[in-house]
């Protein structure tokens, strides 16, 4: 860890006895190199990918030319050029119309297409190891590289968020998981990483992490990752690391308990994006706080009924401990608005279930009051090739946050998403706040454009291009 990525470069030359890979648009027409070859096996379709009779010579679909199309094409060449005989390296010839947007797109497809993550003794199959992508215009080679150095940094993020949630629970516990992500900060200069155990949690009373990780013989552990890079606004990110959840006393049915594992993957992505970050020396200061526990079944486990008492003296009514995410999330909110002044808050979190129904599978849910906060994530994330849609936080659900005998409800009744949103929003206090629900598209059962079975690292990019978005204003 963390998984070895596709390499691209860009230049104004190919090479020789090197496989070459023409593009072909929906039609087909084919650009540079295409002019002797047989198009009647060709269709242009996005991600369509040719090897021509007794040459090293393919043809890769690109579609009508879409971000999206390219980044399926990207993907779909990584995965042709696999496999016992999968060359080293190759040269895809770029149509003089590819610009910095392209490159990007396409550029992502091909560093993730070909992810693969597996516990094995064997060796893993042979896959391409760097692309060489040939522009015929030597003015534009610098904003082309540039573009493509970017893609190469949101890959390698997304690749990280998608190896921490792939880990299997036995090797990924709370320790693990903040260990880790302290080995890879010690690595990035610019980036800091400190992290508490149960005690420094017991002892400024982080009541939500300790009755969620109660009933597991691995303690909880807090993770802080601070990077400085100056400018006028200092962003906190928050991800959800529940290591494995059983559901606690209110178990899940075991149909789809193994995929648990990657109920951190909030978690992850907010580490995976402190890297990326700090490593390309954003002019910001973003702190990624994850907080880390197990949901277990055992006699020390918390019980529905239970009232907790979160950081910061507010507590809460236990109805399900299956809603343990929204715990966790609160105690590390709490702290960020009491002791670090941060101008904005974002949360993250394979949430709720209920987002799963409402939006499917591959779009993310948005929660804020702030027309200008959502409308900023659904561009960052459309730049970055993620899809978000803004849900309401209705105003008539409000009351029923209320608990009787504590501050306030866990599982507030109405809606799944947004009663988990409305009872996360009182710990966010007046600092301006967005909560990402990504339950959806956090995993996958199937390959579609760069994702592949498994984790998908969903919300890292955007992540990392909202701070951007921030640091240039």
């Amino acid at each position: 860890m963390p998984t070895k990525l596709v390499d691209v470069e860009v230049a104004t030359t190919s090479r020789r006895n090197v496989p070459t890979v023409v593009l072909a648009a929906t039609g087909p027409a084919l650009g540079p190199g295409g002019d002797d070859l047989d198009a009647s096996e060709i269709t242009g379709k996005a991600g369509e990918t040719v090897r021509h009779r007794d040459t090293e010579v393919w043809t890769l679909g690109v579609g009508t030319g879409s971000l999206g199309d390219y980044r399926t094409a990207g993907a779909a060449l990584a995965r042709a050029l696999s496999g016992d005989d999968a060359p080293r390296t190759a040269d895809v010839l770029l149509t003089p119309d590819f610009d910095a947007e392209k490159v990007r797109a396409f550029v992502l497809g091909a560093a993730l297409g070909g992810y693969r993550f597996k516990v094995t003794a064997e060796d893993g199959p042979k896959r391409v190891g760097s692309l060489r992508l040939v522009a015929g215009d030597p003015g534009f080679e610098e904003v082309l590289t540039s573009a493509a150095l970017k893609a190469h940094a949101l890959a390698t993020a997304t690749s990280l968020a998608r190896d921490l949630a792939n880990a299997p629970s036995n090797v990924k516990d709370p320790r693990w998981l903040a260990t880790t992500a302290a080995k890879l900060a010690d690595k990035v200069p610019g980036l800091t990483a400190v992290v508490r155990d149960e005690k420094w949690l017991q002892q400024q009373g982080f009541g939500g992490v300790l009755a969620v990780g109660g009933g597991s013989a691995r303690p909880p552990r807090f993770i802080e990752l601070t990077y400085d890079g100056g400018g006028a606004e200092h962003l906190v990110f928050i991800g959800k690391g529940i290591t494995f959840d059983t559901g606690g006393i209110s178990v899940k049915p075991a149909d789809g308990m193994h995929l648990m594992r990657t109920d951190m993957a909030g978690g992850g992505a907010v580490i995976s994006a402190l890297m990326a970050v700090a490593r390309r020396q954003l002019p910001i200061k973003v702190t990624g706080l994850v907080p880390c526990a197990e949901n277990h079944i055992s006699g020390s486990a918390y019980r529905p009924g239970d009232v907790v008492r979160h950081y910061g003296g507010a507590t809460t009514e236990v109805q399900n401990t299956d809603a343990e995410g929204r715990m966790v999330l609160a105690d590390a909110m709490a702290y960020a608005v009491r002791t670090l002044s941060p101008d904005l808050v974002v949360d993250v979190a394979t949430l709720t279930g209920a987002m799963k129904v409402s939006l499917g599978l591959r779009t993310g849910a948005v929660f804020t009051t702030s027309d200008e906060l959502a409308a900023s994530v659904v561009e960052a994330g459309s730049r970055v090739g993620e899809k978000w849609w803004r849900m309401p936080l209705l105003e008539e659900h409000v009351e029923a946050v209320a608990s009787e005998i504590a501050d306030y409800k866990q599982c507030p009744p109405g809606p799944g998403g947004i009663a988990a949103a409305l009872f996360l929003q009182k710990f966010a206090g007046d600092v301006p706040w967005v909560h990402l629900d990504i339950a959806g598209p956090a995993r996958s059962e199937k390959v579609y454009d760069e994702v592949v079975a498994g984790a998908t690292g969903f919300s890292a990019r955007t992540l990392i291009e909202l701070a951007e978005s921030f640091s240039r204003k």
